[in-house]
C-alpha cells in the first residue's frame, strides 16, 4: 500500500462511521466495514446503544458496487446480528431489500455471506421481512439470483421449522417457480417442496401444489416422494429462545425421561390444507346444471346423471357455504330410490358434502344420519362400500360428534336386520378409533351399555362388532370404563374381550415410543448461533438428480463446511465436470463373452449366433428375461449393449429379432440410473435405419425417446445430424426428421442447438428432392414455432417462396406459446448441458460479429467525412439486420467506443441514426449489453437535452429499446445523473419525466427509483410549469412503487424550498412529513446522546420503528422490570385520542353514494379511509386500526371503548370514517375482532342517543346495507349479536328509515340474511307498525319468499306474514302483491293457524284489536290509544319532547259521512283524517294530512260553496290538532327520522291560513298554543341539524308572517302580548341547551317583538278590524302584573317587551285620541289603586297634545282619570269638537242599522252620560222628527235598562228606526303590503335563515292588495286571567262610575286634584313608536264611518251574556 493510500485511510478514521461508509474511495469504504465488524465483535450486550446507531449504515453499505467492499460490508453486518437482538428487526426491510437487489447476483462467496445474513435475520424473529424479500427475489429474472434465494428458504425452514417459517407463504412462491424456464430454479423448487412435506406432511402439500403443476413434474416429485420418510425436527432456534436454552446436560436428561414427549414433538405439523383452499360455490353451477328437473325425472339414468353432476361438484377440497337444506331433502328421497344406481350416487354426493361444508353441514347430517343407518341393510357391495364411505366421511369432517349420534345408534341397534346392527357398530368403532380420549371420556357412559346389550345379540357379527367396539373405547381411555361391564360377562366372552383388547394395544407403546430420526441437517442450534453456518441446497434433497450447473452460478466449498454440508450437491458447488468420452473403442466378440462372465448364459449368447432365426428368437427373448431379471445394471449397461451390436447385431434381417433387440436396448436405456453416450453412438446408427422399415418404426422412435431421456435430445440430434446427411435411403432422413417433431414436442427446445438445427432443415431437410422429407421439415420448424416464436422465420429469409409460404401455414398451426408450452417429458442426465435458459427468443442462436467489425470500419465511424461516418453507421445496422437481429456479444466493445463519439457529433442528423443503430444493437444483444456498453447509455440520456423535437423522440425510442432489453433497475443510475445535469433544457426534462412515469407505471415495487427521489423533487421547483406538473407526476409513481416510508427515509437528501413540497406531497400519500419535521429541529449529536441516554436507562426500543420507542427498565432494586415509556411516546398519549379540528364531514358526506344494496369497498375508498384515520385518529389508535392484525385491531377498539364516554362529541365529527372501518373489519370476517366490534357498537350507539344525536342519511347509507347483510352470518353467536344490535339501531335511529334496508336484505343471495331480515319485518311489524305503515306494500317482497325452496326461509316468511295478519287481519291481503294458488293456500293456512293460537291465548281475533282501538279513538280521544300501546310507537327509548299545551276542545258534531272498514293507512273522509292527525303516528299522520290538503283546496276553488261552511265549522279543531302535531313530527325527525311529516304539518296549516274565513275561526286559545309552537321551534337550535332544515326554517317564518296577516287581528295581538311575559319552563324543550331559561326567553320575547311589530305597523289600516277592548285589557293585564317598581327597573334596562307594550298603547292612543277612553269596558277603572294603564294613557293623551297630534281633554295636572270625564269649564278646541262630532256621526249611523241600533243606542247613552253638557240634538237638525224620537225614547230605555242593570241583550230589539241621515263613510287608504324588517331597523330584508331573526325571504313575499274588510267574529274562549280588580261586576261598576261623574259635575265644578302613583319620568315616544306611522294625519284624528266602533260593538255582543269571561 503506498504512502497516499496510507495518509488517506488514517485521515478518514478520523471521519464519522457514515462519512466513511459513504466515501468515494473504495479502499476507505473497505477499511471502514472491516473496523465496522471489529467494533461489532467487540460489544456483547445486544442492549448497547451502538447496536441502535449502526444499524442504518448497512443498507448503503451492502449496495456496494465494487464487490470486495460488498463482501466486507456482509461480515460486518453478519457481526452487526449476532450482537443485536430483536429490536434489529426495525431496520430488516431496507436491508434485505438491498441484498436482494445487489448480493444474490454477486460472487459466490458474496451470495453464501447474503444467505448467512438472511438466516440470522431468521434468528431475529425477522421472519415476515425475510419472506418479503425471498417474494421478490424469486422474481427476479436473472436465474442464478433465484436459486440462492430458495437454498435459504429451504434451509430456513429446515433449521427453524415450520413454526417459525410459516409454510403457507412459501406454498404460494412455490407455483410461479415450478414453471420457472431455468433448470436450476425448477430442481431448487423440488428441493424445497419436499422440505415442506417433511413438515407439514404429503397430503397437503400434494393436494395444494399438484394442481398448478405440469405432468412431468407430478411424475418426478411423486418420485421423490416415496424417498421422504420420517417427521422433522427443527436444529436451531431463535436468538430470544436460545437464552432460555437449559445446560446440555440437563437437557439431556430431560430428554431422556420423557421418549413420549419427545416423540410428539417430531410428529410434522400437519396443516389442514381445508384450511389453505378457497371455498367454491357449486349452488349456483348446480342450479344451471337442470339439477331440479333431473332429479325429478322418471328416467333412472337422468336422475343418476343430475346426482353425479352434484357429486362431482361436491367432490372440491372445500365448498362455500349456502343454502344447501333442500338439496339434503332431495338427497334423503333418493337414497331410497327405486334404483340402487341413483342411491348410491346420493350417498356418494352427501359424502362430498359433508366433506367439503363440515361443520356448515351439521344440521343436514343429523337430518339424513337415521336414513343412511337405515339404508345399511343393503347387501349390494356398491351400496355398503358408498353407505361406509359417507358415514365415515360425515365423522372426519366433524360434522357429527359422539355424543351427536348417541340416539341414532340407539335405534339402529335395535333395527330388525343385523347387518344395520353390525354395520352401525363397526361404524362407532371408526369413529372412536379416530376421535380423540377427552371426547371419549365423556360419552363412553353411553356406548358401554349398548355394547354390553349387543353382546347377548343373537348374530355373531354384531356381537363381534360390539367387542370391537369396547376394545376400542379401553385402547383410548384405558379399561376403567369397562371394569363393571366386564363383571357382568361370563369367563368366555370375558376373556375374548380382553385378548381383543391386549391385541389392539400391544403394539402401541412401541409405536408411541419410536422415534423416527430427522431427515433434516444434524448440526445444533449453539454451532448456528455461533455463525458456523452450513449451507444446503434445495436441489440437494432430489435424489440422484443434481441441477445442471451453469457456470456462472458456481460456488466453492466454503472451509467452514462440516461433514453435513457433503449433501450440498448441486448448482452451489464447484466439482470440474469431465468431458464424457463418447466414442467407443472397439473390442471384439471374445473380449466381450470374456467380461460378461455369468452375466447372460452361454447358451444365450451361443443361440444368438445361431444361423437359425428361430434360435435366434428364442434366444434374444431368453436374453430379455434375465436382463429383466437383473438387480443391479448400471455397471453392466455398456457391456450388454455391445454384446447385442455384436449378436445378432444390427445387420439382423429378421424383423422379430429385430424387435426384440430393440426392445432390449430401450429397457436397458430406461433402468439404468446412467446411459453412457458411448452406448448411444453404438445403437444410433442401427437404431435410425429401422426407424426407416415400417415394421420396427415403433419401436425405433420409442428407443429414439428413451434415448433422449437419458442423455438428452441434443446429443441425439447431432448424431442424428450426421447419419441422415450422409444415408442414401430417403426414408432414414424422412422418418427421422418425424421423431425429432416428436422430440421437440416431448422435449422442448431447451436441450437443443437450435442453430444447427435450423441450419440443418435449411440445407438438408428442405433441400430434399422427397416430397415427404421437405414436408416432415416444414413440421419439425413448425414444432419450433411453438417454442421460439416468429423470430425463427428470420433465420429462413432465403428459403424458396414456395416452401416459405408452407412454412407459414405451418407456424400458424403451431402458434408461439412461450413459457406455457411446458415440455412433457424430462432428461435424467445431470451433465447434459442446456444452452439456453429454456425456450422463447433467448432460444434462439446469437450470432458472432466479430469477423464483420474491421478496423475499416472502426475508422470509417471516426472519419472527418460526414458521408462516410454515415455509411458506416447504416454498415453497423447492415451487419445486425444480416445476423437477423441476435448478435453475441464478442468484438462489440469498440463499437461501442466508436459509436460513443458519434452520439456527440456536430451533424446532427448523424446522432438520430447513431442513436437508431444503438436501439437496433440493444434489441439484438440482449441483457448482455449492459456490460458491453461500457456506459454509452449516460451518454444516449444526454441527447434528451436537444430542442429538436425529433431527436428527443429517437432518444426516447433507444431509451424505450434498451430497458426492454436490460431493466429498468439498470438505467435509474444514469439518468439520474443525467437529471443532476444543468445542462439539461426544460423540454427534455419533461420529456424523461414522462417517460420515466411511463415505464414506472408498469411496475408495483421498484425500490430502486428511490434515486430518483432528489432530482424530481428539484424539479418540482423548476421555473417551467410543463417540469413541475411532469415531475409531479413521476413523484407520484415513485412514492407509489417505493412506499411513503422509504420516501420519508430519504427526504434527508434534500434542501430548500422543494423539501416543503416533498412533505406536503407525502400528506396525501399518507406519510408522516410532520414527525420528520419535529426530528430535523434536534441536531444529529444530540439524538444519538439522547437516543444513548434511553438504551442505557432503558434497555433496547421497541419494535415499532423510530417513530415510537416503547422501553423496558430495569429498577435499580432489581426488581420486576416496568414498562417506561419514551418521551415520544408520552408525547403521543399526552395528546388528544382524535384530532377533529379540520373534520370536514359535510364534504365527506356529500360524496357518499346513499344506497340500500351493500358494496364492498373499493380499493381506493380504503385508501381514503385510511388516510382519513391518519388524518384524525392519534398516532397508536390509526396504527392499531390500520394494522393487519386482528390482535392490534381489538387493542384499537379497546382504545376507543375506555375514552367513549369522553369522546362523543368528536366521534359523532368522524361517526362516517368509524363506520366505515366497521364496515371493512365485517368484510374481512376475523372472528374476534367482530365480537369485539358488535361489543363496542351498542355502547357506541347509546352514547350517541346520550348525546341526542341520531345518524344521518348518509352515514346510515355507509353501515346499514353491510350491517344487514351480516345478520346472516355463518357463526350462530355473531348472528344473534348482530340481530341484537338491529333491534338497538331500530328503537334508537327510525323504523321508517332502516325499513328499506332490511326490505333490500330480503333480495341477498346469502339465505341466512334473507331469513334473517324476513323475522326484522316481522318485528317491525309488531313493535313499529304505525311507522311503517307507509311503506307496507312492500309486504309484497315478503310474501315473495314463500315461493323459495328453502324451507327455513319460508317458514320465516310465514311467520313475518301471520305476524301482519295478527295486527291488520284481512287487509294484510291488500299489501302481499299476486300470489300463486299455491302460495296463497299456504299463507292461508298459516293465517288459520294464528288465528286459532291467538283464541287459544284468548288475544281476541286478527285485526280486532286494532279495530276497536280505532274506534275507540274516535269515540273517546288518546288516553285509550295510549294505554293500548298501538299509538306513537315510533320512537321507543328516552324522546326528548317539550310539554305540549292543548286546549281542551268542544264537542262537535261530526258530520255523517262513511268509513273505510280497512285499518288506519288511506282515510276517505275529513273526520278520520283529523282522527289520524290527532293519535296517529307522525309518519301515519301524513296520510291524514293529505286528506285535509285535499279537502283544503277543493273549498278554496269554491268558496261560495257548502263545503267551506263545513270547514270553518272544523278550522279551530284542524288547527289545533296540527298545533299539538308540530312538537312530535319535529321531534321525530330530531331522533333520526325524515323530515317529511314536518314538511306536511307546515303545509297543512300554510293551506288553513291563507284562507282567511278559516284563519278567523281559529280561536285565540288555539292561536296562543300555535304561535308558541312555532316561535318555539324557530328558536330551537337543532332544526338547522334536522334533514332539509334549512327549508324548514323558511317554511316555519312564512307560515307565522301568514297567521299574522290573516288570523284574526285582535286574538294575534291579544297572544302576543300575553308571550311578552316569561314562559314556562316546561314548555321549552327537554334536554335544555347551555343557555340559562333568563336568556332563551329573551329570545323568545324578541321574536315575540317582531311579531308584534309586524301587527302594529298596520294598525292605522286596521284598527276598525280589532277590539280596542280587549287589546287594552290585555295590555292592562301586563302591565298590572309587572307592578309600578318593576316597570321603573325594566325601564331603565330599556326593557325590549315593556318598550313594545307601551309603543303598541302609545299606536292606540295616536290613532284613536280621547276615543280611546270608551274602549275600557274590559279594564277595571275604579280599582284602587288605579290601574297603571290610565296613567300611562294620560301620559299618551298629553304628549300627543303637546306634539299638535291632539288636545288632551283635561288640564295636564289633572291626577285621577274620572275627572278627565266631567264636563270642563274650559272651552274646548276645534280639534276636539270636530272629533266629538265624528264619533256622534258614526253612533248614529249605526243607529240607523237595523242590525247594529241597540248597539248604537248605548253608545249614545254612553257618550251622554260622558259628556252630559254636550247637546247631540244640534247634531240631528238636518234628521226627521221622527228618527229623533226614536233616539230619545232609545235613550230614555237605556236609562231605564241602565238601572234596572240590563244590558242591550236582555231588550227587545226596537222597531228599526227611520232613515236617517246618509252620512258618508270616508274613505280609508288601502291595506300596506308586508314589511318583514323592524320598525328601528331601516335595513333591507335580512334573508339569512337564522331562527333568531324572524324574517321572510323575497320569494316568500305575499301581496295583500286583494284583500277586503273582514267580519269580525266573536270569542267564546279567551286563554288569559282576569287580574284581581276585574269581575263579573264591571258593569255595575261602570254605571256607578257613571252616576259619581254626574254628581261631581253637578255639585262641585273644580276638578279635584288626587295624588296618582304615577312615575315623574318624561315619557317619550320609542324609536318603534316614532316609525310606525310613516304617513300620520295632521289633525291627529281620524274620521269615523261605520267600522269606527267595531271593538265596541264587539264588547257590546259580550255583554249581551251580562258576564265576562276570562281572558
Amino acid at each position: 500500500m503506498s504512502t497516499e493510500d496510507e495518509k488517506l485511510l488514517k485521515e478518514a478514521k478520523k471521519l464519522p462511521w457514515e462519512d466513511r461508509l459513504l466515501h468515494k474511495n473504495w479502499k476507505v469504504r473497505n477499511d471502514a466495514n472491516i473496523d465496522l465488524a471489529a467494533l461489532c465483535d467487540s460489544i456483547t450486550d445486544p442492549k448497547d446503544p451502538r447496536i441502535r446507531e449502526l444499524g442504518h449504515f448497512f443498507k448503503k453499505a451492502v449496495s456496494d458496487s465494487n464487490a470486495p467492499v460488498q463482501d466486507k460490508a456482509l461480515d460486518a453486518l453478519i457481526a452487526y446480528l449476532k450482537a443485536a437482538d430483536a429490536d434489529a428487526g426495525r431496520y430488516a426491510k431496507e436491508i434485505c431489500d438491498a441484498i436482494v437487489a445487489k448480493c444474490l447476483t454477486g460472487r459466490p462467496k458474496t451470495v453464501e455471506k447474503a444467505q448467512i445474513v438472511f438466516m440470522l435475520w431468521v434468528e431475529l424473529e425477522a421472519v415476515d421481512v425475510f419472506l418479503d424479500s425471498m417474494e421478490k427475489a424469486i422474481k427476479n429474472k436473472v436465474a442464478k439470483a433465484v436459486v440462492p434465494a430458495i437454498d435459504v428458504m429451504f434451509q430456513a425452514l429446515s433449521e427453524f421449522g415450520s413454526k417459525i417459517v410459516p409454510p403457507k407463504r412459501i406454498l404460494k412462491m412455490l407455483p410461479e417457480l415450478f414453471d420457472h424456464q431455468d433448470q436450476n430454479v425448477r430442481a431448487s423448487s423440488k428441493g424445497l417442496t419436499l422440505e415442506l412435506c417433511r413438515w407439514i406432511g404429503r397430503d397437503p402439500v400434494k393436494s395444494i401444489l399438484f394442481e398448478k403443476m405440469r405432468d412431468t413434474m407430478k411424475k418426478e416429485l411423486e418420485a421423490e416422494l416415496v424417498n421422504v420418510t420420517g417427521s422433522a425436527k427443527p436444529t436451531r432456534k431463535i436468538r430470544s429462545e436460545q437464552d432460555k436454552e437449559p445446560e446440555p446436560e440437563v437437557a439431556a436428561e430431560a430428554s431422556g425421561s420423557g421418549p413420549s414427549e419427545e416423540s410428539a414433538a417430531e410428529i410434522p405439523q400437519d396443516i389442514d390444507e381445508y384450511e389453505l383452499v378457497d371455498p367454491v360455490d357449486i349452488l349456483t353451477p348446480l342450479e344451471k346444471s337442470g339439477f331440479w328437473n333431473g332429479v325429478k325425472a322418471t328416467k333412472w339414468s337422468e336422475r343418476k346423471d343430475a346426482v353425479a353432476e352434484l357429486t362431482k361438484l361436491a367432490s372440491t377440497k372445500r365448498i362455500a357455504p349456502g343454502d344447501f337444506s333442500e338439496i339434503c331433502r332431495t338427497l334423503k328421497k333418493l337414497i331410497t330410490d327405486v334404483n340402487i344406481a341413483v342411491a348410491v350416487e346420493a350417498v356418494q354426493a352427501i359424502g362430498n358434502l359433508a366433506l367439503g361444508l363440515r361443520t356448515n353441514f351439521s344440521a343436514s347430517s343429523r337430518f339424513i344420519l337415521p336414513v343412511l343407518l337405515e339404508k345399511l341393510k343393503e347387501k349390494k357391495p356398491t351400496m355398503a362400500e358408498a353407505l361406509t364411505n359417507t358415514l365415515q366421511a360425515i365423522h372426519k369432517a366433524g360434522c357429527v360428534t359422539l355424543a351427536d349420534i348417541v340416539e341414532d345408534v340407539k335405534a339402529a341397534v335395535k333395527n330388525k336386520v343385523p347387518l344395520v346392527r353390525s354395520l352401525t357398530l363397526n361404524w362407532v368403532t371408526h369413529c372412536i378409533e379416530t376421535s380423540q380420549k377427552a371426547v371419549i371420556l365423556k360419552v363412553h357412559k353411553d356406548y358401554v351399555p349398548i355394547c354390553m346389550e349387543c353382546l347377548n345379540d343373537g348374530t355373531p357379527d354384531v356381537r363381534d362388532s360390539a367387542f370391537s367396539v369396547l376394545a376400542a373405547i379401553a385402547k383410548s381411555v384405558g379399561m376403567r370404563p369397562l371394569e363393571k361391564s366386564l363383571e357382568k360377562l361370563d369367563d368366555v366372552r370375558r376373556k375374548k374381550l380382553s385378548e381383543m383388547i391386549g391385541v389392539s394395544g400391544g403394539g402401541g407403546p412401541t409405536v408411541a415410543g419410536s422415534a423416527v430420526p430427522s431427515s433434516g441437517g444434524t448440526g445444533s442450534s449453539a454451532q448456528a448461533s455461533d455463525g458456523g453456518f452450513v449451507k444446503r441446497s434445495a436441489a440437494s434433497m432430489l435424489s440422484g438428480k443434481k441441477p445442471i450447473t451453469a457456470a456462472p452460478t458456481a460456488k466453492k466449498a466454503g472451509p467452514a463446511k462440516t461433514a453435513v454440508g457433503k449433501k450440498a450437491d448441486g448448482p452451489s458447488q464447484t466439482k470440474k465436470v469431465e468431458p464424457e468420452d463418447v466414442e467407443p473403442a472397439d473390442m471384439t466378440l471374445e473380449e466381450i463373452e470374456s467380461r460378461l462372465g455369468s452375466l447372460i448364459k452361454e447358451e444365450t449368447i451361443t443361440q444368438l449366433k445361431s444361423a437359425a432365426w428361430k434360435e435366434r428368437l428364442e434366444a434374444i427373448t431368453s436374453f430379455k428375461e434375465q436382463v429383466e431379471a437383473l438387480q443391479e445394471l448400471d455397471h453392466s449397461v455398456e457391456i450388454l449393449i455391445r454384446l447385442l451390436c455384436a449378436v445378432p447385431g444390427w445387420t439382423e434381417k429378421n424383423v422379430q429379432v429385430q424387435q426384440q433387440v430393440i426392445e432390449v436396448v430401450s429397457h436397458i436405456a430406461s433402468t439404468a440410473s446412467k446411459f453412457p453416450k458411448k452406448c448411444v453412438v453404438l445403437c444410433i446408427g442401427g437404431i435410425c435405419e429401422r426407424v426407416a422399415d415400417i415394421k420396427t418404426r415403433a419401436q425405433a422412435m420409442k428407443c429414439l425417446t428413451t434415448f433422449s431421456e437419458a442423455v438428452g435430445p441434443g446429443f441425439i440430434f447431432e448424431r442424428m445430424f450426421k447419419i441422415m446427411k450422409e444415408h442414401k435411403n430417403p426414408k432414414v432422413l424422412s422418418e427421422g426428421l418425424l421423431w425429432m417433431v416428436s422430440a421437440v414436442e416431448d422435449f422442448g427446445v431447451a436441450h437443443l442447438k437450435l442453430k444447427d438445427v435450423i441450419d440443418f432443415c435449411k440445407d438438408t431437410g428442405l433441400q430434399s428432392s422427397a416430397a415427404a422429407t421437405r414436408n416432415n421439415t416444414i413440421k419439425l420448424i413448425g414444432a419450433l414455432h411453438k417454442y421460439v416464436g416468429p423470430d425463427i422465420k428470420g433465420f429462413l429469409s432465403d428459403v424458396k417462396p414456395a416452401l416459405l409460404s408452407a412454412i407459414e401455414a405451418e407456424c400458424e398451426k403451431n402458434p408461439f406459446e412461450g413459457a406455457a408450452a411446458a415440455p412433457k417429458k424430462t432428461v435424467k442426465a445431470t451433465d447434459s448441458v442446456s444452452s439456453v435458459s429454456g425456450g422463447g427468443l433467448d432460444s434462439l442462436p446469437r450470432e458472432d460479429i466479430s469477423g464483420k467489425i474491421t478496423p475499416a470500419l472502426l475508422k470509417g465511424l471516426e472519419s472527418s467525412d460526414w458521408r462516410i461516418r454515415l455509411e458506416s453507421i447504416e454498415a453497423v445496422n447492415k451487419i445486425v439486420e444480416e445476423a437477423n437481429k441476435r448478435i453475441q456479444t464478442t468484438g462489440t466493445v469498440e463499437l461501442f467506443g466508436a459509436l460513443r463519439a458519434r452520439l456527440s457529433d456536430s451533424n446532427k442528423n448523424l446522432i438520430m441514426a447513431t442513436l437508431t443503430s444503438i436501439s437496433g444493437l440493444a434489441s439484438a444483444m440482449g441483457p448482455a449489453i449492459e456490460k458491453s456498453s461500457k456506459g454509452i447509455l449516460s451518454d444516449v440520456v444526454k441527447c434528451i437535452g436537444d430542442n429538436k423535437k425529433h431527436m428527443r423522440e429517437c432518444t426516447l425510442a433507444t431509451l424505450d429499446s434498451w430497458v426492454a432489453a436490460t431493466h429498468l433497475d439498470k438505467m435509474v443510475p444514469y439518468i439520474t445523473a443525467s437529471l443532476t445535469d444543468a445542462k439539461l433544457g426544460a423540454e427534455g426534462r419533461k420529456d424523461l419525466f414522462d417517460w420515466l412515469s411511463r415505464q414506472l407505471t408498469g411496475l408495483a415495487d421498484f425500490p430502486d427509483a428511490i434515486q430518483l427521489l432528489r432530482p424530481v423533487a428539484v424539479a418540482m421547483t423548476d421555473k417551467s410549469a410543463d417540469v413541475r406538473k411532469a415531475a409531479e407526476v413521476c413523484f407520484g409513481d415513485i412514492v407509489r412503487v417505493c412506499g411513503p416510508e422509504m420516501v420519508m427515509k430519504n427526504v434527508r437528501d434534500i434542501q430548500g424550498p422543494a423539501l416543503a413540497i416533498v412533505l406536503e406531497r407525502l400528506k396525501t400519500h399518507g406519510a408522516f412529513p410532520e414527525v420528520y419535521d419535529n426530528t430535523r429541529t434536534i441536531p444529529t449529536g444530540q439524538t444519538m446522546k439522547t437516543a444513548s441516554k434511553i438504551g442505557k436507562a432503558n434497555g433496547h426500543a421497541s419494535k415499532h420503528g423510530s417513530r415510537t420507542v416503547s422501553s423496558k427498565a430495569v429498577s435499580a432494586k432489581g426488581s420486576k422490570p416496568e414498562p417506561i415509556m419514551s418521551v415520544q411516546d408520552i408525547n403521543i398519549q399526552s395528546q388528544a385520542l382524535l384530532n377533529v379540528r379540520d373534520s370536514n364531514k359535510d364534504e365527506r358526506e356529500r360524496i357518499v353514494v346513499r344506497r340500500f344494496k351493500f358494496e364492498e369497498l373499493r380499493m381506493e375508498q380504503i385508501q381514503d379511509l385510511e388516510n382519513d384515520l391518519m388524518k384524525y385518529f392519534r398516532e397508536d389508535l390509526h396504527r392499531r386500526l390500520l394494522s393487519t392484525d386482528f390482535k392490534k385491531q381489538v387493542d384499537g377498539i379497546e382504545m376507543l371503548q375506555r375514552a367513549l364516554p369522553t369522546i362523543a362529541k368528536e366521534l359523532i365529527e368522524v361517526i362516517d370514517i368509524l363506520l366505515k372501518w366497521f364496515v371493512l373489519r365485517f368484510c374481512e370476517s376475523n372472528t374476534s375482532c367482530l365480537l369485539k366490534v358488535l361489543e363496542f357498537l351498542p355502547e357506541f350507539f347509546d352514547t350517541l342517543r346520550n348525546e341526542n344525536y341520531t345518524m344521518n342519511e348518509s352515514e346510515a347509507s355507509i353501515f346499514f346495507p353491510c350491517l344487514v347483510e351480516k345478520t346472516g352470518h355463518n357463526i350462530e353467536k355473531l348472528r344473534e349479536k348482530i340481530r341484537e344490535l338491529m333491534k338497538q339501531i331500530i328503537h334508537s335511529y327510525s323504523a321508517a328509515k332502516t325499513f328499506p334496508y332490511i326490505l333490500e336484505g330480503l333480495r341477498s343471495r346469502n339465505n341466512r340474511t334473507r331469513i334473517e331480515c324476513a323475522d326484522l319485518v316481522g318485528f317491525l311489524l309488531d313493535n313499529n307498525g304505525s311507522e311503517i305503515s307507509g311503506q307496507l306494500k312492500s309486504l309484497q317482497i315478503v310474501a315473495s319468499l314463500t315461493a323459495e325452496r328453502d324451507g327455513e326461509l319460508r317458514k320465516a316468511a310465514l311467520n313475518c306474514l301471520a305476524t301482519g295478519y295478527k295486527i291488520f287481519g284481512d287487509d294484510i291481503w291488500r299489501y302481499v302483491g299476486k300470489l300463486t294458488e299455491a302460495q296463497r293456500s299456504m299463507i292461508d293456512d298459516r293465517f288459520k293457524w294464528k288465528a286459532r293460537e291467538m283464541e287459544k291465548r284468548k288475544e281476541g281475533k286478527p285485526g280486532e284489536a286494532r279495530a276497536a282501538l280505532r274506534r275507540s279513538v274516535r269515540d273517546n280521544g288518546s288516553d285509550i290509544a295510549e294505554q293500548s300501546g298501538e299509538v306513537s310507537r315510533s320512537i321507543s327509548g328516552p324522546v326528548f319532547t317539550r310539554d305540549i299545551y292543548t286546549p281542551p276542545e268542544p264537542q262537535m258534531d261530526r258530520h255523517p259521512m262513511t268509513r273505510p272498514s280497512g285499518g288506519i293507512i288511506g282515510p276517505t273522509d275529513w273526520n278520520e283524517a283529523l282522527d289520524i292527525i290527532t293519535y296517529g303516528s307522525p309518519e301515519q299522520s301524513v296520510e291524514g294530512m293529505k286528506v285535509v290538503c285535499h279537502e283544503l283546496a277543493t273549498a278554496t276553488n269554491d268558496p261560495e260553496g257548502s263545503l267551506m261552511d263545513d270547514l270553518i265549522k272544523d278550522a279551530d279543531k284542524l288547527v289545533s290538532c296540527l298545533a299539538a302535531k308540530v312538537a312530535k313530527t319535529f321531534d321525530f325527525s330530531l331522533m333520526g327520522a325524515s323530515s317529511r311529516s314536518c314538511k306536511y304539518v307546515l303545509n297543512t296549516l300554510m293551506q288553513t291560513f291563507q284562507n282567511k274565513k278559516l284563519a278567523h275561526a281559529v280561536n285565540q286559545r288555539t292561536l296562543d298554543s300555535l304561535i308558541t309552537e312555532l316561535l318555539l321551534w324557530l328558536l330551537d337550535e337543532r332544526v338547522p341539524r334536522m334533514d332539509d332544515g334549512s327549508q324548514l326554517l323558511k317554511a316555519l317564518n312564512v307560515l307565522m308572517l301568514k297567521i299574522l296577516d290573516n288570523a284574526e287581528r285582535t286574538s294575534s295581538f291579544v297572544v302576543l302580548i300575553n308571550l311578552l311575559k316569561p314562559l314556562d319552563p316546561s314548555r321549552w324543550p327537554h334536554p335544555p341547551s347551555n343557555e340559562s331559561f333568563a336568556t332563551r326567553n329573551m329570545k323568545f320575547s324578541d321574536l315575540v317583538v317582531k311579531c308584534l311589530i309586524k301587527l302594529t305597523k298596520v294598525l292605522q289600516s286596521t284598527i276598525y278590524e280589532v277590539d280596542l277592548d280587549r287589546i287594552l285589557q290585555s295590555i292592562h293585564i301586563y302591565l298590572q302584573e309587572l307592578g309600578m317598581e318593576e316597570i321603573r327597573r325594566r325601564a331603565g334596562a330599556d326593557d325590549k317587551p315593556l318598550r313594545m307594550v307601551k309603543t303598541v298603547l302609545h299606536e292606540l292612543v295616536k290613532l284613536r285620541g280621547t276615543a280611546i277612553k270608551g274602549h275600557l269596558s274590559m279594564v277595571p277603572i275604579d280599582m284602587e289603586p288605579q290601574p297603571i294603564i290610565l296613567a300611562y294613557i294620560d301620559l299618551n293623551l298629553q304628549t300627543l297634545a303637546a306634539a299638535r297630534m291632539l288636545t288632551p281633554t283635561g288640564p295636564v295636572g289633572q291626577t285621577h282619570w274620572g275627572d278627565s270625564m266631567a264636563n270642563n269649564p274650559m272651552p274646548a278646541t276645534h280639534s276636539a269638537d270636530a272629533q266629538l262630532k265624528q264619533e256622534l256621526a258614526a253612533i248614529f249611523k249605526k243607529i240607523g242599522d237595523k242590525q247594529t241600533c241597540s248597539i248604537g243606542l248605548f253608545e249614545l247613552y254612553r257618550i251622554t252620560q260622558l259628556y252630559p253638557k254636550v247637546d247631540i240634538f244640534s247634531q240631528l237638525q238636518n234628521a226627521s222628527e221622527a228618527f229623533r224620537t226614536y233616539i230619545r225614547d232609545g235613550l230614555a230605555q237605556m236609562e231605564k235598562n241602565a238601572a234596572a242593570g240590563r244590558t242591550p241583550s236582555s231588550v227587545p230589539m226596537p222597531t228599526p228606526p227611520p232613515s236617517a241621515l246618509n252620512l258618508s263613510s270616508p274613505k280609508f287608504a288601502p291595506l300596506s303590503p308586508v314589511h318583514t324588517n323592524s320598525l328601528n331597523d331601516g335595513k333591507s330584508v335580512n334573508t339569512k335563515t337564522d331562527p333568531t331573526n324572524f324574517s321572510l325571504p323575497p320569494s316568500y313575499a305575499e301581496d295583500d292588495r286583494s284583500r277586503g274588510p273582514i267580519t269580525v267574529q266573536s270569542e267564546d274562549h279567551m286563554n288569559d286571567r282576569f287580574p284581581s280588580g276585574v269581575s263579573s261586576g264591571t258593569l255595575d261598576a261602570i254605571r256607578e262610575r257613571m252616576k259619581s261623574i254626574q254628581l261631581a259635575s253637578a255639585g262641585n265644578p273644580e276638578p279635584v286634584n288626587r295624588p296618582m302613583n304615577v312615575s315623574n319620568e318624561e315619557h317619550e315616544p320609542t324609536d318603534e313608536g316614532s316609525t310606525v306611522n310613516p304617513d300620520p294625519v295632521h289633525s291627529g284624528v281620524l274620521p269615523m264611518d261605520e267600522k269606527a266602533l267595531s271593538g265596541l260593538q264587539a264588547r257590546m255582543e259580550r255583554l249581551k251574556s251580562g258576564s265576562m269571561d276570562p281572558l
